[in-house]
């Protein structure tokens, strides 16, 4: 009896577990917040591959970039706002990235930060981060991937190889973990719902992508599907949807927190 009950839980979890959109997830939002942890105590780990600036050492770069985020955290088209953790790290390294994990834990290389021209375009980044985490984009392509006996394991602490494999492919954006068509595209629709209701100027997550475009070594995943000049026209038309709305770029207050940073 207890073969079959084992035999017969994933199918349950399936059940009674929720869909976001129509996409299987075997987790739940308290399991998402866990698998997030569990990743950042991977990242946090490997300070050689991954060098988080200590927020001790360098508080106005958190400063700017926890306003960022609390800006961009009062949208009223976020489903977890209060429910996720939402905390955010940069990653001391010349490396145009940014990536999430489940449960709302980010990841921002200075590299990044220092490229851009303001804040609006850094907030359209952000942005485009959460809406990943809270459309939770990562939990139902990892349940897909992995199955729900693997992810369980990982979130108990009894698979750390597994686990430095999925932080590698979400750090990276590439491979069998990297973001479907559909999640990238859903992504860029939510981040210019969010600048909406901030002060940005919700048009230039498109500015993001036309400047990164023009980068003397554009990052690997550019590379991947939907293309660049897909997702610009597609932010515009977004933009345009939500009846074109105007906002402001910050271009001093970016340079100061970009001056905050290592140099």
């Amino acid at each position: 009896m207890k073969r079959i009950l084992l035999l017969l839980f994933p199918a349950i979890v399936l059940l009674v577990t929720s869909c976001d959109d129509g996409r299987v997830n075997f987790f739940t939002l308290d399991d998402d917040i866990a698998f997030g942890q569990q990743l950042d105590s991977t990242i946090m780990a490997d300070p050689t591959t991954y060098p988080i600036l200590d927020e001790d050492e360098y508080p106005e770069a958190y400063d700017h970039i926890n306003r960022i985020l609390n800006n961009i955290l009062q949208s009223d088209d976020l489903r977890y706002p209060t429910t996720f953790p939402w905390t955010v790290k940069i990653i001391d390294e010349d490396i145009l990235n940014a990536f999430a994990a489940p449960g709302g834990y980010m990841y921002f290389y200075t590299g990044l930060i220092k490229f851009l021209d303001n804040e609006a375009q850094f907030a359209g980044v952000m942005a485009h981060e959460i809406a990943h985490a809270d459309r939770r984009h990562s939990t139902a392509m990892l349940t897909k991937q992995y199955g729900f006996s693997v992810l369980a394991s990982i979130i108990l602490g009894d698979n750390p190889t597994i686990l430095e494999e999925i932080v590698v492919s979400l750090a990276q954006g590439l491979g069998s973990l990297k973001y479907s068509r559909d999640n990238e595209y859903e992504a860029d629709e939510y981040a210019v719902k969010y600048l909406c209701d901030t002060e940005y100027h919700p048009r230039e997550l498109a500015g993001f992508f036309e400047k990164m475009e023009g980068a003397p070594q554009p990052p690997e995943f550019l590379s991947t599907h939907p293309s660049p000049e897909n997702r610009i026209e597609a932010i515009e038309a977004a933009w345009q949807a939500q009846g074109g709305k105007d906002g402001e770029l910050f271009i001093e207050r970016y340079q100061e927190f970009k001056n905050s940073l290592p140099q």
